[in-house]
């Protein structure tokens, strides 16, 4: 994958079932991510740990993973379509295009929630989708990047905003 010279897509689609409450979204996947072609993949990425600590079911695989996000009603999804980017930082992104969230709530009305892991995910929201009329929460960024607050803190408002 060249990086920062042309347009990239999304890699993959959401991860979404009939049931899911709570859709997460992120801002865009890391490099990793686009390398093993799923969610969170960067290793340092601290998203699945959290996970695991707020529910206590593992993570060890793909399909662990799929299978916390269904019994939880979680979905998985990201706020950018297609953008350029230098690297894995959201500080890089550039020529963001959004996924049409409005569309896709309407296609999944069992979603009550979005929850925004990260500044960026939740910015381009308010930017584009101000109007919907949904409850929102911001999650601290799961990115080892973002160290300013320690992993037990972030466990600790990752399970108040997903769980409680």
């Amino acid at each position: 994958m060249e990086q920062g010279t042309e347009i990239l897509e999304h890699p993959f689609n959401p991860i979404v079932y009939n049931d899911t409450e709570i859709l997460i979204l992120g801002s865009f996947p890391s490099i990793q991510s686009f390398e093993k072609n799923f969610y969170y993949a960067h290793p340092r990425n601290q998203f699945w740990k959290l996970l695991e600590a707020v529910t206590s079911y593992p993570v060890n695989n793909r399909d662990q993973k799929l299978w916390l996000l269904k019994e939880c009603k979680f979905g998985l999804w990201d706020m950018v379509k297609e953008c350029r980017r230098d690297n894995s930082l959201d500080s890089s992104l550039e020529q963001e295009e959004v996924n049409d969230i409005a569309s896709f709530l309407e296609a999944h009305p069992s979603i009550r929630k979005l929850a925004f892991t990260g500044k960026k995910a939740q910015a381009l929201f308010k930017t584009h989708f101000s109007h919907l009329e949904i409850e929102t929460v911001y999650l601290p960024s799961p990115s080892s990047a973002y160290a300013k607050m320690k992993f037990e803190e972030k466990c600790k408002l990752y399970k108040e905003r997903l769980m409680g």
